[in-house]
């Protein structure tokens, strides 16, 4: 068990990023490799769910493009990951925001918490 613990911490990316929760519009910003290629995308939207713990966490992020719900699940300790940024931070009253994708146009909005 000890072995597992320190072979995650090796390959941990010891990257620090802001705390978010659900209901947070963020933009994150990762690498794709095209062939030969490198370059760096943004996805910007709302963080529905963070689950799991510690090393293993990960948060997925929605976003709308072209009245098209597109989902992506990101490792927060991906070495892809180049930063997350937080735009907004929403007032929900939830950890796991499923009931956004059956919403659409103005339903679809979180109020924003003043910060």
């Amino acid at each position: 068990m000890n072995l597992i613990k320190i072979a995650e911490a090796a390959f941990a990316t010891k990257k620090e990023h802001p705390a978010f929760k659900s209901g947070d519009t963020v933009t994150v910003s990762y690498r794709i490799k095209e062939g030969t290629k490198e370059r760096v995308q943004q996805y910007r939207g709302v963080v529905i769910r963070v689950s799991g713990e510690g090393d293993k966490k990960r948060f997925t992020v929605r976003k709308i493009s072209e009245n098209i719900g597109i989902e992506r699940i990101f490792p927060i300790e991906s070495p892809f990951i180049e930063s997350i940024v937080v735009n907004k931070v929403g007032k929900v009253r939830r950890a796991k925001l499923y009931y956004l994708r059956a919403l659409t146009g103005k339903k679809a909005r979180i109020k924003e918490k003043r910060v």
